[in-house]
C-alpha cells in the first residue's frame, strides 16, 4: 500500500463513491451536504497525491489500486457510525460532576434517585475537589459539572448559576457561653479552629474579621467544615463554621451568627453547553434550596 495522505477528508469521500457505486449515487448518500463537482475536484486531488487512478469514470469500477485502498480503509469507515453511536450513547448517561464531599453524601443523592427513575442506566462519577482543582478539572473536560465555592469570577468560557449563599457562624464548645464583650473577646483569648487558609470560606471569614478591625489566626486547620465542628464539641477551640441547610451542629455547641460577615456562595458551573444530566442536577438542586 502507498503511504496515505494527510487529508483524510478526500479518503472518506473515496469510501463514499466506491460504497455508492459513482458520484452522483454518493452525494445523494453520504450523511453530510457535498456538490458533485466538489467530490469529483477532491478525488481528483485523492488521485493526484497518490500517484494513482483509484477507478474508472464510465463505466464506473475500482482500479486494482482503487480496490484494494477500499478494502484496507472500508472496515474502518462502515464501523464508525456504530462506534459514534455507542459513544454517544454512553456520553448521554454518564454524569461526572466534582462537588464538596458534604454535598455528594447529603443533597445530591436525592436528586439522582429522580433521575434515575427515568433513566435507570444512569452511570456516575463523583469527585470531591477543592474549588481550583474543580476550574482544572472543568478545563480538561473530566467533568461535566463542578458545584463549588463561588468568589464572584470564574475563568473565561466557565458558566456559571448561583445555588444558594451560607451566612457565617461560630461554634462555641459545649458549656462556654458568648462572652460580654463578644467575638473581640473570643478572638483575644480562645483558638480557632478552621479549614486551610487558602480556601474561599476561611478568606471571607478572614474578611469579615478585618471589617471589624480583627484579626484571629487559626489554632487548629482542619480538611472540611465537619471537622471544625467535630474538634468544637471536644474543646478545642472556637469554630468557623457556616448554616449549611440539612447541617446538624454538635449537641451542646452554641451557635453565634454572624450577620455583618459576607456569605459565601455555592454555585454551578460548566464549560460550553451543559449536558443535560448536569442540567437536572442543576435543575434538582436549585428545587432543594428553594423548598
Amino acid at each position: 500500500m502507498p503511504q496515505l495522505p494527510a487529508n483524510l477528508h478526500h479518503i472518506e469521500l473515496f469510501y463514499h463513491v466506491v460504497k455508492s457505486g459513482g458520484i452522483t449515487a454518493a452525494t445523494r448518500s453520504m450523511p453530510y451536504g457535498i456538490q458533485q463537482p466538489a467530490v469529483s475536484g477532491q478525488i481528483s486531488q485523492l488521485e493526484s497525491s497518490l500517484g494513482i487512478r483509484l477507478f474508472q469514470r464510465r463505466p464506473f469500477k475500482t482500479t486494482p489500486a482503487g480496490q484494494e485502498l477500499y478494502d484496507f480503509i472500508a472496515p474502518f469507515f462502515s464501523r464508525l457510525p456504530d462506534v459514534t453511536e455507542k459513544m454517544a450513547g454512553k456520553s448521554a448517561r454518564h454524569l461526572k460532576l466534582v462537588a464538596p464531599a458534604l454535598l455528594i453524601r447529603d443533597h445530591l443523592p436525592s436528586v439522582i434517585a429522580t433521575i434515575r427513575k427515568s433513566l435507570p442506566e444512569l452511570e456516575l462519577t463523583l469527585l470531591d475537589a477543592p474549588t481550583q482543582e474543580a476550574f482544572g478539572l472543568l478545563e480538561n473536560e473530566q467533568v461535566n459539572l463542578a458545584i463549588c465555592e463561588y468568589e464572584g469570577s470564574a475563568p473565561a468560557g466557565i458558566h456559571v448559576e448561583k445555588l444558594i449563599t451560607l451566612p457565617f457562624v461560630i461554634l462555641l464548645p459545649p458549656g462556654m457561653a458568648m462572652p460580654k464583650f463578644g467575638l473581640e473577646n473570643l478572638v483575644r483569648t480562645q483558638p480557632l479552629i478552621r479549614p486551610k487558609a487558602n480556601t474561599t470560606v476561611s478568606r471571607l471569614f478572614c474578611q469579615g474579621l478585618a471589617k471589624m478591625n480583627l484579626h484571629w489566626p487559626s489554632r487548629i486547620e482542619v480538611g472540611n467544615i465537619e471537622l471544625v465542628h467535630a474538634y468544637v464539641a471536644k474543646g478545642f477551640g472556637i469554630g468557623m463554621s457556616l448554616r449549611v441547610p440539612g447541617l446538624k451542629f454538635p449537641k451542646g455547641v452554641k451557635v453565634v451568627d454572624l450577620p455583618s460577615f459576607p456569605e459565601l456562595t455555592i454555585a454551578a458551573m460548566w464549560r460550553g453547553k451543559l449536558h443535560p444530566l448536569a442540567s437536572q442536577v442543576v435543575q434538582g438542586l436549585l428545587q432543594s434550596v428553594r423548598s
